[in-house]
């Protein structure tokens, strides 16, 4: 399917409904607001305020869910008041969509709204992001999935259209690894940090990783930092935050994110980067299992293994393997902390 295509699947499945959307007005929420607002019945925009997000993130919603002229609604959650999330296990991204997932569906079945989505994309089903598991937890629709818009199909969509949106919508606390504890301090420091980088390159995506001693800075523009008297001056003020330590990694961030499968003479293979419940997924698809070992379900030319590998044989194309694939992802349900 091209892009045009893609589209159309996701106005057809918002046609008529009375939408509800988890916003935060980044690339995938944005979409999602964009073509629900021509042709939902009523749209209702809900972010979740946390205390957690980058500077100007509340302003920067309200400012998106005006311009589309759907009715926002903000609801207040401090984080720092939840000892569990606080902790920073393993689980922190389960715990903490778990927490937001709740009040967005709480406030859109009190206003009447039945039809509850996320931007989670298909692309996110190939990364480390166990919060999709809250999304079926909840029943949460994803349009963007169901087309299967990868992420850079998004933002190319975004683009052409001339539709904004931000850049920096990540919780702060994912700077932190788990294991370590989230404080207020740190956030703050994080914060601080990442706007000053922000503010004095021209980098669009600044993360600023705190290691204890260390920060590991990573942006989407290296050549914006890597001048020997610019990094200086990023790493003096750093330093005046509180790290020792100022490393820069040369891996830019790129979040046009889409899906490449190793494909071979009929064949394809791509490896996850988490194991699979596969008592879970075989819920998904009791009736399409041909074989199942303790480590692996096999289906019609396509095997699922417990480790995170997925394989397929018999495709006539590239294109044929890599849509299988993409239908293997939906339904697939993954391993947390593991």
């Amino acid at each position: 399917m091209n892009l045009e295509e893609k589209i159309n699947i996701v106005e057809n499945i918002l046609e008529d409904e009375k939408v509800a959307i988890g916003f935060s007005g980044g690339a995938d929420s944005t979409l999602i607001a964009y073509l629900a607002s021509k042709v939902a019945k009523d749209t209702l925009a809900i972010t979740i305020d946390n205390h957690l997000f980058p500077t100007g993130f509340v302003e920067n919603v309200k400012n998106a869910a005006e311009s589309f002229g759907i009715t926002h609604e903000i609801i207040d959650i401090n984080f720092y008041e939840d000892e569990y999330f606080l902790s920073n296990d393993s689980k922190r991204c389960f715990t903490c969509r778990s927490l937001m997932y709740g009040e967005i569906k709480r406030l859109a079945s009190e206003k009447g709204f039945d039809f509850i989505c996320d931007g989670n994309n298909i692309s996110d089903l190939v990364n480390d992001r166990p919060g999709i598991l809250v999304t079926y937890e909840k029943e949460f629709k994803t349009p963007l999935i169901e087309a299967k818009l990868t992420s850079r199909e998004i933002h190319e969509y975004l683009l052409e259209n001339d539709i904004p949106y931000s850049r920096s919508t990540t919780c702060l606390a994912t700077r932190i690894p788990t294991g370590t504890r989230t404080t207020s301090e740190k956030i703050n420091r994080i914060s601080h940090c990442e706007d000053y980088i922000l503010s004095n390159t021209g980098c669009e995506i600044v993360k600023v990783r705190d290691r204890g001693e260390t920060a590991m800075i990573e942006v989407d523009n290296i050549f914006e930092i890597q001048n020997e008297d610019k990094f200086k001056q990023i790493t003096d003020e750093l330093t005046l935050q509180g790290f020792e330590n100022v490393e820069l990694n040369l891996t830019e961030i790129d979040d046009d994110e889409e899906i490449v499968i190793d494909y071979d003479d009929g064949s394809f293979s791509y490896e996850l980067p988490f194991t699979i419940n596969l008592e879970n997924t075989k819920e998904q698809i009791k009736d399409k299992i041909i074989n199942e070992s303790e480590n692996k379900i096999e289906l019609e030319n396509i095997a699922i293994n417990q480790n995170g590998l997925i394989s397929g044989n018999d495709f006539d194309s590239y294109e044929d393997a890599l849509d299988k694939f993409m239908d293997i992802l939906k339904i697939i349900r993954r391993n947390i902390g593991e």
